[in-house]
């Protein structure tokens, strides 16, 4: 797969801005990432960033940001992605040049969230960027959801588009979501248009690789989900850890306690020993990636899923996380709601 393009001219401005950006955002970088994620809808209700922003006071020092979601709905409109204004999916959530000097005020490192492959919104518009039937309808998942084709370079640019303009805005880092291939749905009548002959965690670790190759000179770090049994388990969705973190400057793992099933790691309820599950799991990343310079930022849980889950809990989580050493940690809650207590420095 070749990703080569012609050699242009380097602009001096542009130069000169991306040393400065890649400057700041080495700056905000903290030493231990301690950070929650924040829908678009949360972000876009008046003072609602102020709120988040003022977990500060609790050690809060990073936001994960949606840019653009499992929905297809991109945040803001840009210049830069035109066809998510065309397609319909660019809204008006925030601004995300107000947004990112809002937070660097506040000494907050931010992070754009991209949901890049599951896209209800980018294969409803262009179907010939979309995983089809045979026919050359589009093929949905079990929620009826849509999925862009991994092979298709044109999903890949439409991806880069907008977390360049993300970056070029302020933002200090993008971390890819949904950078796989589907996990359910009638797998066996998808077809790819384009498929190339390659294993699928090469096709999505070369998407890293070029995604990196036109992030990084803009100054900002790339990192990208992955699930929570990768490191040790082929789970027929492309996602290899030791490929992936070639191209990225972290990986941040999923491992929510409630994800994982009763014997893993010899546990009878891993959800009723998060600390353990989580020291396992890291333990299996930090072993997949050795080797490379990628870091280890994992997403931890506080969500109750089938068991009450609390501040213990997630402190559990927390310590296992620090004894991993990896670079820090990053909460999830779908609601956005967080339990006091949890983002204090070590």
């Amino acid at each position: 797969m070749t990703l080569r393009g012609p050699s242009k001219p380097v602009n001096q401005a542009t130069r000169r801005t991306t040393v400065a950006s890649a400057a700041h955002q080495n700056s905000l970088l903290p030493k231990e990432i301690r950070g929650v994620h924040v829908t678009m809808e949360l972000a876009s209700l008046p003072g609602k960033l102020d709120q988040y922003a003022s977990l500060k006071d609790e050690g809060l020092n990073t936001i994960e940001l949606d840019v653009k979601d499992e929905n297809g709905t991109v945040a803001f409109s840009s210049p830069e992605a035109p066809l998510a204004k065309e397609i319909g999916a660019a809204g008006n959530y925030y601004n995300p040049a107000s947004v990112a000097e809002q937070l660097h005020a506040q000494g907050i490192y931010l992070i754009g969230r991209i949901a890049v492959f599951e896209d209800p919104v980018l294969t409803a518009r262009r179907p010939d960027l979309a995983i089809q039937h045979s026919d050359g309808s589009t093929w949905l998942d079990y929620n009826g959801l849509g999925w862009s084709n991994e092979y298709n370079k044109k999903v890949w640019d439409y991806n880069v588009s907008i977390a360049k303009a993300a970056v070029k805005a302020g933002f200090d880092e993008i971390q890819f979501d949904y950078v796989r291939f589907p996990s359910d749905g009638p797998i066996a009548s998808a077809v790819w248009p384009g498929k190339v002959n390659e294993p699928q965690s090469v096709t999505i670790a070369h998407f890293l690789k070029y995604a990196s190759s036109q992030l990084k000179p803009l100054g900002a770090r790339v990192s990208a989900d992955v699930f929570g049994l990768a490191a040790t388990n082929e789970l027929g969705v492309g996602q290899s850890p030791r490929l992936m973190a070639r191209y990225v400057d972290a990986l941040s793992p999923m491992v929510y306690p409630s994800h994982f099933g009763p014997g893993q790691y010899g546990l009878a309820d891993p959800q009723a020993a998060p600390g353990m599950t989580v020291s396992y799991a890291l333990s299996d990343f930090k072993a997949a990636i050795r080797g490379t310079k990628a870091e280890l930022v994992p997403w931890i849980q506080d969500f109750t899923m089938g068991r009450t889950f609390t501040l213990a809990d997630i402190k559990d989580e927390i310590l296992a996380v620090r004894r991993s050493e990896a670079r820090g940690f990053l909460i999830w809650n779908a609601s956005g709601k967080y339990t006091p207590g949890t983002l204090g420095p070590e």
